[in-house]
């Protein structure tokens, strides 16, 4: 555990981070790295940064996790990072995250899609505003350029995936990430990016080399029909395996002829193994 000094912290009053080093006996670096690393819950102000009493006092009330072995929340660590716009600081706690032992793919998975999930909701709540929200989605987008090359592998690919969003969803991020883990699975893949037309979605798949199969994403609420236009145009017009997926995606969006319909990144990379394997096997 992380012992303070006796000095008492104010029970109302936000703290600088000169003042949270001598509360804890530690050097001013020290407790630098301490917010940027995620341990310490901070916000900038100005040229500084401030720390309110009861982040403080969840800090030193917290088991330090490299004698006691708990797991980190690194996703929580990230979450205030990126809220803050800290691109620094959230890939600091990236990078602790992966010298603990989390694989890239665990990086995405279980760090960086749960903490956008929790910024989204808390947007959704108007706990977080708009401003905060797209300076975490511009961090999200460096951070991914620097992991990305982490997932190549080399050698011949199992085949080709073509993956984007639909005309009307522009978030660009979860087709991101998801191009990033299937290029881990060892698929070559043609990320489309957001708010992709039909035609664009068959032309890729009708010019890809070695087409695997295509896969729709839907992050936003009320754009079922052009899901269902998009797996219609490829079933008829390329004849594909087709896998939907996203958390945008609602019932009509069901009724689209696909292969597989997915929720979760794991569930994702399951459907295009499947289409693999039986590809494979034929």
């Amino acid at each position: 555990m992380i012992k303070a000094t006796e000095r008492p912290v104010p029970a109302s009053t936000d703290i600088t981070l000169t003042e949270a080093a001598e509360l804890l006996g530690v050097h001013y670096m020290t407790a630098y790295k301490y917010v940027r690393t995620g341990r310490l819950a901070a916000t900038k102000v100005g040229g500084g940064w401030r720390i309110s009493s009861d982040a403080f006092k969840e800090f030193v009330s917290t088991p330090d996790t490299r004698t006691t072995g708990e797991r980190v929340d690194w996703s929580a660590r990230l979450r205030d990072r990126l809220t803050a716009g800290d691109e620094a600081g959230s890939w600091n706690v990236i990078e602790a995250s992966m010298a603990s032992g989390l694989a890239p793919m665990s990086v995405y998975i279980d760090v960086l899609a749960p903490a956008l999930a929790a910024i989204g909701a808390a947007w959704a709540n108007g706990e977080v505003s708009i401003a905060e929200e797209h300076r975490a989605t511009a961090v999200t987008n460096r951070l991914i350029g620097r992991l990305g090359p982490q997932f190549s592998r080399p050698g011949q690919t199992r085949g080709t995936i073509v993956i984007g969003a639909v005309a009307g969803d522009q978030h660009a991020v979860p087709i991101a990430m998801a191009a990033d883990l299937l290029r881990g699975r060892g698929f070559t893949v043609i990320d489309l990016g957001a708010n992709t037309p039909v035609e664009t979605f068959v032309d890729a798949a009708n010019t890809a080399d070695r087409l695997l199969a295509v896969g729709i994403s839907s992050s936003t609420a009320g754009v079922d029909d052009s899901v269902i236009a998009t797996a219609n145009a490829l079933r008829d017009q390329v004849g594909c395996p087709i896998v939907i997926g996203g958390h945008g995606i609602e019932d009509d969006a069901r009724r689209a002829h696909a292969d597989a319909i997915t929720s979760s990144a794991n569930d994702m990379l399951e459907a295009f193994d499947r289409i693999a394997k039986a590809a494979d096997e034929k």
